[in-house]
């Protein structure tokens, strides 16, 4: 197995999707001088990415960024020429479904991503080249990944500003239904039940209201595809909230309290390019930050 190595010349990334995430990574790559390609059935998003600096054409090589949403994931390819040796990755929020159709049409060639990152927003008005940096990127490391691909996937996002999670797709389904699906539900449950009772509620909302429903003004469409389609791992971390709910209230208040506020440390680590010890670091809490040679450096939690 030859692995690239960082004084390779990188190849050209090729993003089909130019919203919100797909036209941030491309501006954020074109800032950090990767060649940048792109696509998007939308005329306008086309015109705006070319504004910043990306070559807009169907033909795409090198590192292939499926960024549309999840309903679209599996038909994303259709009319774009992708060179048949490029890595295929994507930014997709729930990543069983997504390897379960593109993963299984491109085989070892697709290496399954995810940002997390974003806001409310949507559309490539919504464009922001910082978005990624020192964000969490989860990338998935199956069974059957080719680890010189994951590494080039690794190295986009790394570019973007963000760090590495190495996960697999059903560790990282698990999780993201504690983190950020069952938030978007709390979110609609908390907005809803301050709509029923009444304006004066409404009209006294203030910072707490604000950030405790802050993503349900994402695009309603996205949320019912983001939850549905991680609906096992969502359902069991919303048994466990409602478990906590079910505390006594001064307890709940500690113990909630307590995980928010902790603030762990972190070691700095060096790991070989190793499928197992890449995994290790991410079920630990840690992310890469730097590809090197023969290894990748990054950090776990600790003193």
């Amino acid at each position: 197995m030859t692995l690239p190595v960082p004084t390779t010349a990188a190849p050209p990334v090729g993003i089909v999707g130019l919203g919100q995430l797909g036209g941030s990574l491309a501006a954020a790559l074109v800032a950090a001088g990767r060649e940048v390609r792109g696509w998007d059935v939308d005329p306008a998003a086309r015109e705006a990415a070319a504004a910043r600096g990306v070559a807009v054409t169907r033909g795409l090589a090198g590192v292939v960024v499926l960024a549309v949403p999840l309903p679209a994931m599996a038909t994303a390819l259709d009319g774009v020429d992708v060179d048949p040796a490029a890595t295929v990755t994507d930014l997709g929020s729930v990543k069983g479904p997504v390897l379960a159709s593109v993963g299984a049409a491109l085989g070892s060639r697709f290496v399954g991503g995810h940002p997390m990152c974003g806001t409310e927003r949507s559309g490539h008005e919504a464009t922001d080249p910082g978005l990624f940096r020192g964000a969490r990127w989860a990338l998935c490391l199956e069974p059957g990944t080719e680890l010189p691909r994951w590494l080039r996937a690794a190295e986009v996002a790394l570019a973007a500003g963000a760090e590495v999670v190495p996960v697999t797709a059903a560790e990282h389904d698990d999780a993201v239904a504690a983190v950020s699906h069952v938030p978007h539900l709390l979110a609609a449950a908390l907005a809803a039940a301050a709509g029923e009772a009444g304006p004066l509620a409404l009209a006294l909302a203030a910072g707490s209201f604000r950030d405790g429903t802050r993503v349900i003004g994402s695009d309603p469409a996205f949320v019912t595809a983001m939850v549905e389609g991680n609906a096992g791992p969502t359902a069991a971390a919303l048994d466990r909230v409602r478990a906590q709910l079910a505390r006594p209230w001064p307890e709940l208040v500690a113990a909630g309290h307590a995980v928010r506020t902790a603030v762990p440390g972190r070691r700095t680590v060096r790991v070989p390019l190793d499928r197992a010890a890449l995994l290790a670091l991410g079920r630990a809490g840690g992310a890469v930050t730097r590809r090197l040679a023969a290894f990748v450096e990054g950090w776990v939690p600790g003193p």
